[in-house]
Order: structure tokens, then C-alpha cells, then sequence
């Protein structure tokens, strides 16, 4: 699927070309808070500097990507984004009564 993507060249232009993967991505062993927030950080930190920082963020967003700093999101910013923006398209989906 990434590979179809490429060709709205976003991804060429991305602060995060060059920079260690490790950074965004969260490693495959046990990672303390005080850790992956330090990691997040940092790699917000490009995130924030990136000139196609929505562009990321709206691709991550609409293939949902499990996995990640992405536009400056981490998995469960993104998850709580994407439900405030279900919310906001219907709001009586989630009414009670």
C-alpha cells in the first residue's frame, strides 16, 4: 500500500527522511513511559518542523496506522482524533437516550 502512496511525493519532502526509524516507531521489547515519551518527544520535535506535518498525519489517520509518531501523533492521539472527528460527523451516533 506505501508503495502507491509514493506518488503524491509527500513523503520525499518529510522532515523525518534520513532520521532513524527508531525514533518514530516504538521498539519490540518492553519500553518505560519515561522512554517512549522521550522518544515521542524527540521525534515530535521533527514532526513539528515538517512541512508536510498534515499531510502524514491525514495519511496515518486514513489507513489507520496502528504504529507510530506520525504528524506529530502518537497511536492513541491518533485514535482519539479520529473519533472526535466521527463525533463531529454525527453527532447523534454517540448521544445517549
Amino acid at each position: 500500500m506505501a508503495a502507491n502512496t509514493w506518488e503524491y511525493g509527500w513523503q520525499w519532502r518529510a522532515a523525518c527522511r534520513g532520521e532513524d526509524t527508531k525514533l518514530f516507531f516504538p521498539p519490540n521489547r518492553f519500553e518505560p513511559k519515561e522512554e517512549r515519551l522521550h522518544r515521542e518527544h524527540r521525534a515530535k520535535a521533527i514532526c513539528a518542523t515538517c512541512p508536510v506535518r498534515v499531510e502524514c498525519l491525514e495519511y496515518a489517520v486514513r489507513t489507520r496506522e496502528p504504529h507510530g509518531v506520525w504528524g506529530g501523533l502518537n497511536e492513541l492521539e491518533r485514535r482519539l482524533l479520529l473519533r472526535e472527528r466521527e463525533r463531529r460527523a454525527d453527532p447523534g451516533l454517540h448521544s445517549v437516550g
